[in-house]
């Protein structure tokens, strides 16, 4: 390996521009309209929440042309060409049925759901209605990562190690058991996520995790083995913060990625013969990069295509399973 290839990300400026409608007005929805508006021609059309008062005050603050006091009213809105869902996970599901069975094509945030059952209900419902349907795993679309695919798919991995550690305040909803609160969903998707993209579908799972001080689960140990003798060992907690980076490794490439691993940032390769390589980007914050999967939603939909091959809703169900054998073993409740 001389150098390092690059990225194939196309400019997120010349993507078709679509009309978006956006479900649900809290942080993840501000970061990602701000990353549309300052990064892509993409148009904020509507947005919808279950007040009209925040509906209005949000939509005043991205520029949309309607507001909505309800979900339904948004998705019924024939102006809107896609929704994004930015509810709590716990709603996910019914939010992203909300928006398929009216006849829309959907970003929905990750995971998609809480449960297996429910993503496959949403994959299943989206296809009968032949719609586009995708999870924002917003990461596997930087081009940070379009490099490290290519690189991989030269490679047969043995090792992935990755942690994602945040502090969080006990006041903050990743704490509330009705909101699926804890590391899970918010934060091991991330490290999860990138195991089963680097080793595979994972033919065994073990976990363990500790208690928060409220009772919800605070931290979890995860161990995958691949279909090929890849393991990952993963970590995550709400209790503290932790390096956030990862490895990937093979038995002649060593993959460093710079914390935190999942945004915008840099890795460094290392071969066994003593090459070092480096790949730096802008590190950004979440507004920084949440917009590449947008605009890749955007050309797919013009293009009549009804999932993405860099996030299929296959990979998105496969990660549910495994997040409900991880539960079931730390003992974590069924949240659905």
């Amino acid at each position: 390996m001389q150098t390092l290839p690059q990225a194939r990300i196309p400019d997120p400026k010349g993507a078709p521009s679509l009309r978006w409608g956006i479900l649900g007005t809290g942080w993840i929805a501000e970061k990602f309209t701000t990353a549309l508006r300052c990064n892509t021609t993409q148009r904020i059309q509507a947005v919808g929440s279950r007040s009209q008062e925040s509906a209005d005050r949000f939509a005043k603050t991205v520029g949309a042309a309607a507001a909505y006091g309800s979900y339904e009213a948004l998705v019924a809105d024939p102006e809107v060409d896609v929704i994004y869902v930015a509810s709590p996970h716990n709603l996910h599901h019914d939010h992203a049925l909300l928006a398929i069975d009216a006849g829309n094509h959907v970003l929905i945030e990750k995971p998609v759901a809480v449960t297996e059952a429910q993503a496959r209900e949403i994959a299943d419902r989206a296809a009968e209605a032949g719609v586009f349907c995708m999870e924002a795993l917003w990461t596997l679309f930087l081009p940070k990562y379009d490099v490290l695919r290519q690189i991989l798919d030269d490679l047969v991995v043995d090792t992935v190690l990755a942690d994602l550690g945040e502090y969080f305040t006990p006041d903050h909803r990743i704490y509330r058991a009705d909101l699926a609160g804890g590391p899970i969903y918010d934060l091991a998707t991330y490290p999860l996520s990138i195991a089963m993209w680097a080793i595979g579908a994972p033919e065994t799972v073990a976990a363990v995790g500790s208690p928060a001080p409220n009772g919800i689960n605070g931290q979890l140990a995860m161990m995958l083995t691949g279909e090929d003798g890849g393991i990952a060992s993963l970590h995550s907690t709400i209790l503290g913060q932790t390096p956030t980076t990862a490895t990937i490794a093979s038995a002649d490439v060593t993959i460093d990625i710079d914390g935190p691993f999942y945004q915008p940032g840099g890795f460094t390769v290392s071969t066994r013969s003593g090459q070092r390589l480096r790949h730096d980007e802008q590190p950004l914050a979440h507004e920084g990069g949440l917009h590449f999967q947008a605009v890749d939603v955007a050309r797919r939909i013009v293009a009549g295509e009804t999932v993405s091959p860099v996030r299929p809703m296959s990979d998105s169900v496969q990660l549910l399973r495994v997040m409900d054998a991880i539960r079931r073993q730390v003992g974590i409740p069924d949240p659905s």
